[in-house]
């Protein structure tokens, strides 16, 4: 392999000339030489079109992108020495996998035998040595994408570049894919960037994750940091199995005392512990809380009560749906933009809790569960409709402001879910 390569996109920006959408909005990132750095996001996100910038492929509309401080634009095509594996396999049906993993090579002026002994090299790497002489009609879709990679390793590349290549590929051969294609670039010493919006590809396979939303990097770091740390509400949504629970909530800071507030339900903060002073700075701020999946024991100083509304039955352990009787952020709000909502201190409404969620729900339509998800140890038995109690944590809650930023306190250590 080539030296391996720095990545550098400076506030790049992508606007389609035909609608005016903006695919890519002023993204700084870094790739540090033989990383290997997932971008994340849901659909329509931007992040193939970024790839695609970071390849060179495609001219932005304002930034620029270096490789190794050097502007790609200036540098031929032939030689930045980028391999690009798509989601389609895109390989030749009438050439046997010999012939398409050596077919880059035609244009290169190498003896045949050296040609050959290349071939048999990446294709030992990415474990189809013993399928050469097969069309690709005789191959399941994991070695037709193995054959694909092999193509574009076979040209030595300085820079990898995989767009969702797992995504036509049957469940059982992507897990065993995954971590292939992580040790093979890892072999090979090659800088790579891997496209998907599969959370467990990126948790699994990343050095570093970078999340994007509708073209806004959103944070970048390594994959158990973001999701333990998210900085925005849309991060610590997306990412988490089973999904993240989001409730809206009030802060009150009543004589000394801090209180986060439901609608249904109060939880009250520990006194002695630090981040409730941090807390108590926020009286009366609407926030959104973001709760993970919580354990069905343990000692815990709140607690939250509702309703099982279902329970999932996952084999090693049951999860489940606790109707709490809280307001659930709507989807909108967690995954596109928040609105700013202005703060009322007016009296609570009669038909919420004491201190009153504000601004009020319209409770002319019942309103949307707004649901906790609970992990009990199976085999286990819990009763759909059945009461439950679940114990909760200071640092089980995430909270964010109406910007959808995190609220954090003083002690970053201790705000992080353990």
């Amino acid at each position: 392999m080539e030296d391996m390569v720095a990545i550098a996109a400076r506030a790049l920006t992508k606007v389609f000339d035909d609608d005016g959408a903006v695919a890519v909005a002023g993204v700084d990132l870094d790739v540090t030489p033989g990383e290997f750095l997932v971008l994340l996001g849901p659909t329509g996100c931007g992040k193939s079109t970024l790839l695609r910038l970071l390849a060179g492929v495609e001219t932005p509309t304002s930034g620029e992108v270096r490789y190794d401080g050097v502007p790609v634009t200036e540098i031929d095509p032939r030689d930045r020495d980028v391999a690009m594996v798509l989601q389609s396999y895109a390989i030749y049906p009438h050439l046997t996998v010999a012939q398409n993993i050596g077919f880059p090579l035609r244009v290169l002026p190498l003896p045949s035998a050296d040609i050959a002994a290349r071939v048999a090299e990446v294709a030992r790497h990415v474990g189809v040595d013993d399928l050469l002489s097969r069309y690709p009609e005789h191959l399941s879709g994991g070695q037709r994408q193995r054959v694909a990679m092999a193509r574009a390793l076979v040209r030595r590349p300085s820079v990898f570049l995989l767009d969702e290549p797992l995504s036509n590929v049957d469940a059982g051969a992507r897990a065993a894919l995954r971590g292939e294609i992580v040790a093979l670039a890892r072999r090979l010493g090659v800088t790579t960037i891997y496209v998907t919006h599969d959370q467990i590809e990126a948790m699994s396979m990343a050095d570093r994750v970078a999340v994007l939303r509708r073209g806004v990097l959103q944070q970048v770091g390594p994959p158990a940091q973001v999701y333990a740390d998210p900085d925005t509400v849309f991060v610590a949504a997306f990412l988490g199995s089973p999904r993240t629970s989001l409730l809206e909530a009030a802060v009150y800071a009543p004589a000394g005392r801090v209180l986060l507030d439901f609608g249904s339900q109060v939880l009250e903060f520990p006194p002695d512990d630090p981040r409730t002073e941090a807390l108590a700075r926020h009286d009366t701020a609407r926030v959104t809380v973001a709760i993970r999946a919580l354990p069905a024991d343990g000692p815990a100083p709140m607690s939250l009560s509702g309703t099982v509304r279902r329970v999932e039955n996952l084999g090693h352990e049951l999860l489940a749906h606790l109707d709490v009787g809280g307001v659930p952020t709507p989807m909108a709000t967690s995954q596109l933009e928040l609105p700013v909502v202005p703060r009322q201190r007016n009296g609570p409404p009669a038909d919420r809790s004491p201190y009153g969620l504000l601004p009020a729900p319209d409770l002319a339509e019942p309103p949307p569960l707004g649901e906790v998800m609970v992990r009990m140890a199976a085999p286990g038995r819990v009763e759909t409709g059945s009461a439950l109690t679940v114990g909760v944590r200071v640092e089980d809650l995430l909270l964010f402001d109406r910007s959808g930023r995190r609220i954090r306190f003083t002690e970053p250590a201790l705000d992080r879910i353990s």
